[in-house]
């Protein structure tokens, strides 16, 4: 089991660290959509920028091992994490504009399902392209 657990940690914490940025992104989204009355997709681009930054704050040392903060590393890492991140948000916010804010869908309920599909190709993207060893 330790070796297994071992083989994937880096799988184990980005699911972590994944949950915890999709909760930040929701603690920003519900209340921009719910209370302030903002579209869902305006709602999910706001969420989206502080998620982002919760993210690679995280991903960066605990799930990623990357621990040079030096400008020469976190310039062109970040701005490949940053440019990976743009392309699945913005698939996220045309998914949720089209289903809740033109076909009148729960946005709620869209919001959790393509929260889904980001996760999965957000860490595609940043252990293929962006902390690749």
């Amino acid at each position: 089991m330790k070796d297994l657990i071992k083989k994937h940690w880096d799988l184990i914490t980005y699911l972590v660290f994944g949950v915890l940025t999709t909760v930040v992104n929701y603690l920003v989204y519900l209340p921009c959509y719910n209370w302030f009355g903002l579209g869902a997709a305006v709602s999910n681009a706001i969420a989206w920028v502080v998620a982002v930054a919760f993210a690679y704050l995280t991903n960066k040392p605990f799930v990623f091992k990357s621990h040079d903060w030096s400008a020469k590393t976190v310039i062109p890492e970040l701005s490949k994490f940053v440019g990976s991140r743009v392309l699945s948000g913005a698939l996220e916010t045309v998914i949720i504009f089209v289903t809740v804010d033109l076909l009148s869908w729960n946005g709620n309920v869209m919001k959790l399902v393509t929260s889904v599909l980001v996760v999965i190709l957000n860490y595609v993207a940043s252990k293929l392209i962006v902390f690749k060893k």
